[in-house]
C-alpha cells in the first residue's frame, strides 16, 4: 500500500527546531491559517476552495427517495470524501484509507449529527418521500489540515445550494423546474466550523493549520468544531500525546475566534457571487414575478 513520503532526518529536525523559536516554514504565526481562496462554480451548491496548496471541491446533489423506516419525518443527509492518487501517491483507488475514514467521520459529526441542516425540512410527503441531500467532497490536491478545507467546502457549498421547490397535491409530489419557480435555500439551522490544531513539545506548543511536513512530524492533533456564537460540537483527540486539560482550553479559545474569521471569509465569499449572478436586478424581478 502507497505511503506518504517521509520527511527525512534533517528536515524533522529542522522544522522541530523552528518551532522551538516559533518560527514556521511558510512565515506564519502559529496560530495563523494559510490564505483561503473560495470560489464557487455556475451550478449551485458548487463550492472550491483552496487552503495554501490544499485544494478541495465540494458538491451539492439532492433526488427525491423513501426515507428512513425509523425516520418518517426527516430526509436524508449524508457526507461523503473522495480522495484520488491525483491528490497524493498515498491514496489509491477504491481502496478506503484510515484518513478518508476519519475525514468522513469527522465531517458527519461536524455537519450532520450537529443537525447544522435541518432534516425535517426536507421531508416532503410524512412516511413516503423526502429530499436526499448528498455532499461529496473531492480531493484535489493535499497539503495538510484536509479536515478543515472540507469543512469549509461543504459548508460553503450548502450555503450556495438552491434545492428546487415542490408542491404536493394529496399524495402526489411536483418537482418544480427553474423555469417554474426559483429553488429555495436550504435551512440550515447553525454553521459548524472545523479548526485542527497540531501539538509539538510534549502537547504544549499548538500550531494552527499544519502543513504535510508539520503534520508528519507533529506529537498529536486536536480537531475543535464550533460555530461563531461560540458553541462547541466536538473536540476530537487524533492521537498522540497526551493533551492536558489546559491546552485543551487553549485549542478551544484559539478555534472559537478562528471559527468567527472563517465563517465571515464565507459570507463575503457568497455575497461577491450574489451580486455577480444578480445581474441587473433579475434575480429580485423573478423573486416578484414568483410573488405575483
Amino acid at each position: 500500500m502507497p505511503r506518504e513520503a517521509e520527511p527525512s532526518n534533517n528536515e524533522r529536525a529542522f522544522v522541530l527546531e523552528a518551532l522551538r523559536e516559533d518560527i514556521r516554514l511558510d512565515g506564519r504565526a502559529l496560530d495563523a491559517f494559510r490564505d483561503i481562496k473560495l470560489a464557487f462554480g455556475d451550478e449551485d451548491g458548487v463550492a472550491d476552495v483552496e487552503l495554501g496548496k490544499t485544494r478541495v471541491l465540494a458538491r451539492i446533489s439532492a433526488s427525491v427517495t423513501a426515507p428512513l423506516p425509523d425516520r418518517k419525518f426527516d430526509g436524508i443527509f449524508t457526507v461523503t470524501t473522495e480522495l484520488s492518487p491525483m491528490a497524493s501517491p498515498a491514496f489509491e483507488v477504491g481502496r478506503q484509507t484510515e484518513t478518508e475514514t476519519l475525514l468522513s467521520r469527522l465531517l458527519e459529526v461536524a455537519l450532520r449529527r450537529s443537525s447544522a441542516l435541518s432534516t425535517e425540512s426536507l421531508c416532503l410527503l410524512a412516511g413516503q418521500k423526502v429530499w436526499s441531500l448528498t455532499a461529496t467532497c473531492h480531493i484535489l490536491s493535499h497539503d495538510g489540515n484536509l479536515l478543515d478545507a472540507c469543512n469549509i467546502a461543504v459548508l460553503a457549498a450548502l450555503q450556495h445550494y438552491r434545492i428546487p421547490d415542490v408542491t404536493v397535491k394529496g399524495e402526489e409530489v411536483i418537482v418544480h423546474s427553474i423555469e417554474e419557480r426559483n429553488p429555495v435555500p436550504l435551512a440550515l439551522l447553525h454553521h459548524p466550523l472545523c479548526v485542527t490544531m497540531a501539538l509539538f513539545e510534549g502537547g504544549e506548543k499548538v500550531v494552527v493549520d499544519a502543513t504535510v511536513m508539520e503534520q508528519q512530524c507533529c506529537e498529536g492533533e486536536v480537531a475543535v468544531t464550533a460555530n461563531k456564537y461560540g458553541e462547541l460540537v466536538q473536540i476530537a483527540k487524533l492521537g498522540g500525546v497526551a493533551a492536558d486539560a489546559l491546552v485543551l482550553l487553549q485549542c478551544i479559545d484559539v478555534a472559537v475566534e478562528k471559527v468567527k474569521a472563517l465563517d465571515a471569509v464565507i459570507a463575503r465569499a457568497l455575497e461577491k457571487d450574489a451580486r455577480e449572478r444578480d445581474v441587473g436586478g433579475l434575480l429580485a424581478e423573478l423573486r416578484a414575478e414568483n410573488e405575483r
